[in-house]
């Protein structure tokens, strides 16, 4: 069963329409390391050497705290604005960073899966491709959980110099979008479908780009955002979202959080990271009054081992998602996995939550869609969505 602590609940809603900002943490976050079970002791028995001191955890109540970098979240959720989701996960984890991404992404956890979520989600949407821009993916690659038949993503490299693959001609432009495809895609899923899809997608996405070059020049603000790769991007989300061209979802990464080595100094990096770009983000919509219909989901593809190596953590099973907005019932849901020895599965934390639970109450209570046929069937709904 899920369990909440809920807190900050009265706030008020709205009635834009609702975005979603889906920020990936690449490579395995610790979950331990992130939410700290700090009055655990088998928490430091486990991790000797790769642990948070207990002085320096930010603490949400009398069990765990969030890391000591991470104090514009603890900030966000004293504020009500924070839901964590304790245990998320699936089944059988492999361990393996291609393929947990790519259940992630398709919501198939048994097979191949050929359509990722925020695809169908987009075509939900907007059935009729009316808008290209409707899905905005920020980074150099497209994000498989966008990629849908018939569903245009803006794929954005940089949006100061016009998005996606600037100065070169439009053949070049197209060649390298469809290359770029293709060799994302076509492992997984055959080159005649690639190829099929890739055509009318590769120029809608070149079409979306050319949109987007109205953003920057839209675009003013006090707020300095931190000089760091997922500032730069959240603040390209910003500008996409304040130019009022009506994008839904928006998609990017952080990482590498793959810290098999020197963990406790580049989990410090990139937290702190992470933590201020938000802050800054958020504090850039407040500006313009265009905070209230945005909601931002962090997850990554598993956590890590409950034991440490001596200096990282190696792949695990079991981690946590962070919903951030002011739509979100802030506070704890679900629960943290058992330490104990013998619950622990492979030496991994447990997950007791699906994360398609976790996407269902993301489309059904935040985006308003039927979840079942985008996330493959009925889950139970942690409900950390105000209403």
């Amino acid at each position: 069963m899920t369990s909440v602590i809920e807190n900050g609940a009265n706030k008020i809603g709205s009635k834009k329409d609702p975005v979603m900002v889906v920020l990936q943490l690449s490579g395995g976050n610790d979950y331990m390391n992130t939410v700290v079970p700090y009055n655990d002791p088998l928490y430091r028995d486990y991790r000797p050497t790769v642990n948070v001191r207990e002085d320096e955890v930010l603490t949400l109540d009398d069990d765990i705290g969030l890391h000591p970098t991470m104090g514009p979240i603890r900030d966000m959720y004293k504020d009500g604005n924070v839901a964590i989701i304790h245990g998320v996960g699936y089944e059988n984890s492999p361990r393996s960073h291609f393929r947990s991404m790519d259940i992630w992404h398709t919501c198939e956890p048994d097979t191949l899966g050929t359509e990722g979520w925020l695809g169908r989600v987009v075509r939900e949407l907007d059935p009729d491709k009316e808008n290209v821009v409707t899905a905005v993916s920020m980074g150099s690659a497209l994000f498989r959980a966008l990629v849908a038949p018939n569903v245009p993503v803006a794929t954005v490299e940089n949006i100061d110099s016009y998005g996606l693959l600037t100065d070169i001609t439009p053949e070049e432009k197209l060649n390298r979008v469809l290359g770029r495809y293709k060799r994302m895609y076509s492992p997984a899923i055959g080159t005649g479908p690639v190829m099929d899809y890739l055509g009318q997608t590769g120029l809608d996405a070149l079409k979306g780009a050319e949109i987007l070059n109205v953003a920057p020049e839209k675009y003013s603000s006090t707020v300095e955002y931190a000089d760091s790769t997922i500032g730069r991007k959240l603040k390209g989300i910003a500008q996409v979202h304040l130019a009022g061209l009506g994008s839904r979802v928006f998609y990017c990464d952080h990482g590498s959080f793959d810290t098999h080595a020197d963990q406790l100094g580049n989990h410090h990096t990139l937290w702190n990271q992470v933590s201020q770009a938000i802050r800054d983000f958020f504090d850039d919509l407040e500006e313009h009054n265009a905070a209230d219909n945005v909601m931002m989901f962090l997850f990554s593809e598993f956590g890590r081992r409950v034991y440490d190596n001596g200096s990282g953590t190696d792949h695990g099973a079991g981690g946590v998602c962070f919903a951030i907005g002011k739509g979100v019932k802030g506070g704890q849901y679900g629960q943290y996995p058992s330490t104990k020895a013998n619950d622990l599965d492979q030496g991994d934390l447990v997950p007791d939550l699906d994360f398609r639970s976790v996407y269902t109450s993301l489309v059904e209570d935040w985006l308003g869609l039927d979840p079942v046929p985008i996330v493959g069937g009925t889950f139970e709904n942690p409900e950390f969505i105000l209403k």
